[in-house]
């Protein structure tokens, strides 16, 4: 009698941990919380971003737009400068950091996200209207109105 009550419980026991296992499972008819949903749309790689959202800064006469994709997420800066390249435009708002070298700076920072190739393989590629920069941003000279994308690259 003793063997059959255990087989009992321990049956018992089972249909309970399954039935428990299944309210905890997630029904494909359920919304996210948006909490869930936030966290869903954070990427890593913006855990140190300076700018999250769209922002102008700086202060100049002359206005460029900058859009920062990493990852899945992008955000368009507008930097007001008076500087006559895109390096000294975008160090004068502190947007970019990285290395000199004798080919210029080396671009390791971009709104506070590194890209290091030594590291992972990842660049900051630069583009300006859409086309990929052959120049570097100390060469790259400014205009009011330019639009520029820096790119996390692989």
């Amino acid at each position: 009698m003793k063997k059959i009550l255990s087989v009992f419980v321990a049956l018992a026991l089972c249909f309970v941990l399954a039935f428990s296992l299944c309210a905890c499972g997630s029904s494909s008819d359920t919304q996210p919380t948006e909490t869930q949903a936030e966290t869903q749309a954070q990427d890593p790689l913006w855990e140190s971003a300076i700018y999250t959202e769209d922002v102008t800064i700086g202060e100049g006469e002359t206005s460029i737009n900058v859009m920062v994709e990493a990852g899945e997420k992008a955000v368009m800066i507008t930097v007001q400068t008076d500087a006559e390249n895109l390096e000294d435009a975008l160090k004068g708002v502190n947007l970019i950091e990285g290395e000199e070298s004798e080919y210029g700076l080396y671009i390791k920072k971009v709104n506070g996200i590194l890209a290091d190739y030594d590291e992972d393989q990842t660049y900051w590629a630069i583009y300006k209207d859409g086309e990929y920069l052959m120049t570097g941003a100390n060469e790259t000279s400014i205009s009011d109105g330019d639009s520029y994308a820096l790119v996390r690259a692989k």
